[in-house]
């Protein structure tokens, strides 16, 4: 039997340089069937649906990925958290509202409206933005994870780029309360340079200012389309009572 593996690790593993991985999917195509599971998460696999079941138990997490090595010194990248292997470094290759194929229902997804409070009242407070604007960027960002790393190096609750995050003055990006004052602070920043359009601060926020300047919009990229509608989406339901 082949082993089974994500899109997501097949992506990773062609970025190192493997290959001959992909090769040998392509290959056997005629024995590999795609599976698009309920969280979003595809799967490339020769397992039968029964033994999948058993296999994941929906406990794999679409835009997570763990790499480690195995006791023979290889290196390995798996979207299942490793069972026996102790030490383990966890990535993420994009935010939680970019992946185009995404499956979750954005207008149905249950919500989070307790976590970081006061950070985010008193962020939003402080630089006068709308706090379900804010509660939907960190929603799309991070799915409120505080731990949360992008595969380019985005940090924190509302995945800050280390030069963004020296910007602001963001000494630890992993510390939720200077996350979210040094995100809503740009955020605010972005509002103000598009005059409050919010559609257009968020596709800065996702692609950069300079994108959306090149197109004089939203740009035409299918990420940051998503991103924008997802976080307009997200923002109605938080502002709703």
């Amino acid at each position: 039997m082949i082993r089974t593996r994500s899109i997501f690790q097949r992506r990773l593993l062609a970025f190192s340089g493997a290959l001959l991985i992909a090769t040998s999917f392509a290959a056997r195509s005629g024995e590999i069937r795609r599976i698009v599971h309920p969280d979003g998460r595809v799967e490339y696999t020769n397992v039968a649906p029964e033994q999948a079941t058993k296999r994941y138990g929906g406990s794999g997490s679409s835009d997570t990925i763990y790499k480690y090595r195995r006791p023979d010194g290889t290196l390995s990248f798996t979207d299942q958290r490793p069972v026996h292997i102790r030490n383990y470094e966890v990535m993420r290759f994009d935010c939680y509202a970019c992946r185009v194929s995404s499956t979750v229902n954005w207008h149905t997804t249950p919500l989070n409206r307790s976590a970081f409070e006061n950070s985010i009242t008193s962020a939003a407070a402080r630089y006068n933005v709308d706090p379900s604007l804010v509660r939907a960027v960190i929603h799309a960002e991070s799915a409120f994870r505080a731990d949360a790393r992008s595969s380019k190096g985005a940090m924190g609750l509302m995945q800050l780029m280390p030069g963004t995050a020296d910007d602001l003055g963001v000494a630890d990006a992993y510390d939720s309360a200077q996350n979210i004052d040094g995100g809503v602070r740009y955020l605010a920043a972005l509002l103000e340079r598009y005059r409050g359009d919010t559609r257009l601060a968020t596709a800065a926020y996702n692609a950069g200012p300079g994108a959306v300047n090149r197109y004089s919009g939203i740009p035409p990229y299918a990420e940051t389309q998503a991103y924008v509608e997802r976080v307009a989406i997200l923002r109605d339901r938080y502002a709703q009572p």
